[in-house]
């Protein structure tokens, strides 16, 4: 075959392909999934698989909110997160031992909750004087004048971290003030229930109405919203400021939103939009590689047992039997129980093992009709070797068929490998679209109402599927010329 012929023929199915809807459709998905698979890097984090499973990492974000878009569809806005540096701080020093820094927030009239938390990190504390050491006080200033003492003389390190809505001692605080605001009694530490510190949101009641002789369930379980400005006061008080020094120049003050990013968070506050990203990454990878290798193994294979024919042919049509009879999946997953978790490359491998037997029958079909052919009997005249006829004047004659093969089985590797991350035997090193939606299942994300957590990785492998299908019948309908009549 000379290249001007295959530059034609090219041209030709360029041609034909143009006019095909579908086909376009499926390129131009192709295009941008290629696109945001390779920028993962710099369009989200870019170690994020090491950083995935890392729950310290994720400290800053809020847990189980939506993403921030959703306030465009819901009567009930829900806040965003709000993150302060040292710029944004008021900063005083009332005298040589003491420093206070005051964080501001608005909460506009028009929403429903305030934050989720509120987390102070990164106050950096060099200790030489180990007798002196610095400590720090902490209030919550509201819009109606009330005070709440969230936390008095904490010892401060620099890694110390005061975490408002996770820490059970300014939970306790909060309780206490409740109490003493709307039943007008005071009580102590050993008088406030385990549970309420336990399991309830006391975060909620800081943002809140709160007023004599209401009822604290109800303020706990259903909050009035407070509007207006609050602030965070932070008193350190460093009797030794000669000796200990107390740097604040990487402090960071998190308001954590009721709603987060792109596509919201998960149960350890990971960003999902991140984890969609780079779970395009994995499916094209896995799908395009096991269909190629498939669709090469198994053209090569059956267009060998065609030619050869005879004893050959018979005894490589067993063993392509044999293989077909084995049930993949169940054994990926035996394996997978086995050895705990699969790698990626190992599933990759499996799946072509188990992947290559309909392709081989197929293309065997086709060559035992090519192989009666005049140009072949002419080459086998001309003392061209099997190689040679296999190879340059069988296979050539198949790669339509091949292209339009590799494309209709990306699908199947790519669910086939989701499959398995959502039964919890995937590549633990990895972040997959199977595995987001093996933690969400585990933490019950469909009926909790955690939307955003199941739908978006659900798209992204029907995307995935429908971007190939789209391509591969295209291609089918011009490769095929009885399907261009349909």
């Amino acid at each position: 075959m000379r290249w001007v012929d295959i530059k034609e023929g090219f041209k030709e199915f360029l041609n034909e392909f143009k006019r095909e809807k579908t086909g376009i459709a499926g390129v131009v998905l192709l295009i941008i999934l290629v696109i945001v698979a390779l920028t993962a890097p710099y369009t989200t984090i870019p170690d994020l698989p090491e950083k995935w499973r890392n729950s310290q990492y994720w400290e800053d974000n809020p847990k189980n909110v939506p993403p921030t878009w959703y306030n465009m569809f819901t009567s009930q806005k829900l806040v965003p997160q709000e993150v302060y540096y040292v710029n944004d701080l008021k900063i005083s020093h009332p005298s040589d031992t003491l420093t206070v820094i005051e964080a501001e927030y608005v909460l506009p009239k028009d929403y429903y909750f305030g934050p989720q938390g509120i987390i102070v990190k990164n106050i950096n504390v060099t200790l030489n004087d180990p007798v002196s050491v610095p400590k720090i006080s902490v209030y919550f200033q509201r819009p109606d004048g009330k005070t709440i003492p969230l936390l008095i003389n904490k010892q401060l390190s620099s890694s110390t971290t005061i975490a408002v809505g996770r820490d059970s001692a300014i939970s306790t605080n909060v309780y206490i003030w409740l109490v003493n605001v709307t039943e007008g009694r005071e009580i102590t530490m050993f008088d406030v229930p385990l549970e309420v510190i336990l399991i309830s949101d006391m975060v909620a009641p800081l943002f809140a109405k709160v007023e004599p002789g209401m009822n604290i369930d109800d303020i706990i379980e259903s909050p009035e919203p407070l509007p207006g400005t609050y602030k965070l006061i932070l008193k350190i008080e460093n009797p030794a400021p000669d000796q200990n020094k107390v740097v604040y120049d990487n402090i960071k003050v998190t308001f954590l939103g009721r709603t987060y990013g792109t596509m919201g968070t998960d149960y350890l506050g990971r960003d999902l939009w991140a984890g969609i990203i780079w779970g395009s990454r994995i499916s094209l990878t896995i799908g395009i590689l096991v269909s190629v290798l498939s669709t090469v193994i198994g053209l090569v294979y059956g267009v060998t047992s065609a030619y050869l024919g005879g004893n050959a042919d018979e005894f490589m049509m067993r063993i392509n039997e044999i293989f077909a009879s084995i049930p993949s999946l169940p054994i990926l997953i035996l394996i997978g129980a086995t050895a705990g978790h699969i790698t990626l490359w190992f599933i990759v491998v499996l799946l072509v093992i188990f992947g290559w037997m309909g392709i081989a029958r197929i293309s065997r079909s086709m060559a035992l009709q090519i192989k009666e052919q005049t140009y072949i009997e002419a080459a086998k005249a001309l003392g061209a070797g099997n190689g040679r006829i296999i190879f340059k004047h069988i296979l050539p004659q198949l790669l339509p068929y091949a292209f339009a093969v590799i494309a209709l089985s990306v699908p199947g590797a790519v669910i086939a490998e989701a499959s398995l991350s959502f039964l919890g035997i995937g590549d633990p090193t990895a972040v997959t679209w199977g595995q987001i939606l093996n933690a969400a299942q585990a933490q019950a994300a469909t009926t909790k109402g955690y939307w955003w957590w199941v739908i978006p990785p659900g798209l992204g492998i029907a995307v995935v599927g429908l971007t190939f299908v789209l391509i591969g019948t295209a291609l089918d309908k011009i490769l095929n010329p009885r399907l261009r009549r349909l």
